[in-house]
């Protein structure tokens, strides 16, 4: 018997793996403080990452879209590592340097 259709996992954009329920961030593809309303479903390590390495205004700026995200080395190095991880695998992320010393 299939699946019922609102029973499809959904696929994080970043690392392309099933997005267990628990594990389900709405990410502003531009910041709600700068006007974004279009959100992404990711999953949370993912999210927490993208925010650990980008502020809202490079965001909204410069990395709008997820092809944009995946183009920033640091997000790609990061997406590289995590796709080999389990879909719940989750750890705590920290700012980068570069954000703590604003």
């Amino acid at each position: 018997m299939p699946a019922p259709p609102d029973a499809t996992p959904l696929i994080c954009p970043l690392c392309e793996r099933p997005i267990p329920p628990a594990q389900r961030d709405a990410h502003h593809l531009v910041p709600k403080s700068r006007g974004g309303r279009h959100t992404e479903f990711l999953h949370r390590v993912c999210h927490r990452q993208v925010h650990a390495l980008l502020t809202e205004t490079e965001l909204a700026r410069q990395y709008a879209t997820v092809d944009a995200l995946l183009a920033h080395p640091q997000i790609r190095a990061f997406v590289d590592w995590v796709k080999t991880k389990p879909d719940d695998f989750f750890v705590p992320t920290r700012k980068s340097a570069r954000l703590r010393r604003r």
